[in-house]
């Protein structure tokens, strides 16, 4: 209890984040599971839920990691430098993303094998993405 008050605010961040990682990947599962059972209205439902999840995530990382580049008097150069590197080597992913949900999200948009197809593969690149953020990139902000 005590833990919370004194913390970070990076370690704050690094909570929030990570709580916010499992809510997408939970939401992701919901989707390919109402997919995989024909519930087409069910899947829309939640990539609607996973567009608002990941874009308010995307944009307080972003926000959050131009400041910590800036920050450094309280972060290490390596951290700093770490931060600069995962947020160019993240952009085209993000992009891909974005775009991905803009299409997908509509309630006239069809849910069909290439966008089940798709979404598998952005699922698998995030997935990696989140374990590499959070036993690296977490991992060193969380003692900050």
């Amino acid at each position: 209890m005590f833990f919370s008050f004194f913390s970070s605010k990076n370690q704050k961040l690094v909570k929030q984040w990570s709580k916010e990682h499992k809510q997408i990947v939970k939401i992701a599962t919901n989707i390919i599971t109402a997919y995989s059972n024909n519930k087409l209205t069910t899947a829309k439902k939640e990539l609607k839920e996973l567009r608002m999840v990941t874009l308010n995530h995307l944009m307080t990382e972003d926000v959050e990691f131009s400041r910590m580049e800036k920050d450094t008097k309280n972060l290490d150069k390596d951290t700093v430098r770490f931060i600069t590197e995962f947020k160019h080597s993240f952009y085209d992913t993000k992009s891909v993303l974005r775009h991905f949900l803009k299409n997908y999200a509509h309630d006239d948009t069809i849910l069909d094998d290439k966008f089940f197809e798709a979404f598998n593969g952005l699922v698998a690149v995030l997935a990696k993405r989140i374990e590499f953020e959070e036993n690296n990139l977490y991992s060193k902000l969380d003692t900050k």
